[in-house]
């Protein structure tokens, strides 16, 4: 499992992933907030299923 998540959009989901869930959890939004689990996730681990089916990879290139 190569990681397919590059820095900035990582940053993005975790940002993102941390505010449903607060907004969730504060009542701010419905129990739908918490699907905020899933950007948190990819985030954090570098891995994005639909962009390793759909050939997507937004990080930097390694130089050989």
């Amino acid at each position: 499992m190569n990681k397919n998540v590059g820095g900035i959009d990582r940053g993005i989901r975790i940002t993102l992933g941390l505010a449903l869930i607060a907004a969730a959890a504060t009542g701010t939004v419905g129990l739908w907030g918490y699907i905020g689990v899933v950007p948190l996730l990819t985030g954090v681990v570098g891995w994005c299923p639909p962009y390793a089916l759909l050939g997507f990879n937004t990080c930097a290139m390694k130089k050989h």
